[in-house]
């Protein structure tokens, strides 16, 4: 039987940064507000947390931070795709020697490998880790799609044991989950999309709205879990403005800015990466300040 990493919401942090490297007393801070916020999961070194940026040392030093703060208190799930797949198993390999609960493997980038090569790339990874694998599949970013067949094929192997979706298609989600069945847990990686996949049997979602709201993203899903379906649609339909200006430019330039305001870190991106601009920062402020959020 494949274990189930979590149930609910897992954040996908953001990485407090300055000029000076990562901020360890912000995240160790974060880290601790998001646990006393109800949250289920952690996910570390993701998109959100510009992996893309931060140097080897920096990646596996706030994976092991991070294990270390989070102290068994919830799952934490480290972020070690690439587009290299001897990178992405050292990346992991490391992960697992530091304490991760499982880890997230993103679709390879640029590259734009064939399905086959999804499977062999995703079957090596797997291979290597001792923790169970989260898949994420984010074709807008890597501009390559795990189709349902893939992951029915990948659902074969006893460490592959999920799925982050967040290709945005329903039909092709409602695809994968008959292909799949029970074999691997599903999560939606949209924000707009959590109750449509709870619908379809997901186990919730991995989240960038919950690093500012953790209880109110969490409440979606124990609301739909403990029957009130309509509570749960109401709050989804509820902070879709907000979701919107969240994914108003690329993440996680909004979420980083939004996170700032909050006084969690300071509004500080690597390059290519850049603040947001004016007009849409006041537009994600205003509807911070509706839902009560002290900024």
């Amino acid at each position: 039987m494949k274990k189930t990493l979590f149930t609910g919401v897992a954040t996908a942090l953001i990485t407090p940064l300055d000029i000076n490297g990562v901020n360890y007393e912000q995240l160790g801070k974060l880290i601790d507000w998001q646990i006393d916020e109800g949250i289920d999961a952690l996910v570390i070194c993701g998109t959100t947390g510009e992996a893309s940026t931060l140097s080897d040392e920096e990646h596996t030093e706030v994976i092991a931070y991070s294990v270390k703060r989070a102290a068994g208190r919830v799952p934490v799930i480290a972020g070690t795709g690439s587009n290299d797949t001897a990178y992405a198993i050292w990346l992991t390999e490391q992960a697992c020697r530091d304490g991760a609960d499982g880890i997230l493997s993103v679709t390879p980038y640029y590259n734009k490998a064939t399905q086959k090569g999804l499977i062999k790339h995703f079957t090596d990874i797997a291979d290597a880790s001792s923790v169970p694998v989260l898949l994420y599949n984010v074709p807008s970013r890597t501009g390559v799609n795990i189709e349902p067949s893939t992951y029915a094929a990948l659902a074969e192997h006893e460490n592959i044991t999920g799925i982050k979706e967040a290709c945005g298609n329903i039909s092709k989600i409602v695809e994968t989950a008959a292909l799949i069945g029970e074999r691997l847990d599903l999560y939606s990686g949209n924000d707009d999309q959590i109750v449509p996949l709870l619908a379809m049997g997901a186990k919730g979602c991995i989240s960038v709205l919950s690093n500012i709201m953790p209880a109110e993203t969490r409440r979606i899903c124990t609301s739909f879990f403990s029957g009130d379906i309509k509570t749960s649609a109401e709050l989804q339909c509820r902070y879709i403005p907000l979701i919107s200006a969240l994914f108003s430019e690329v993440n996680p330039i909004p979420v980083k800015a939004a996170m700032a305001a909050m006084g969690y870190c300071s509004n500080y991106l690597r390059s290519p990466l850049i603040p947001m601009e004016e007009r849409g920062f006041q537009t994600l402020i205003s509807l911070m300040r509706r839902e009560g959020l002290n900024v």
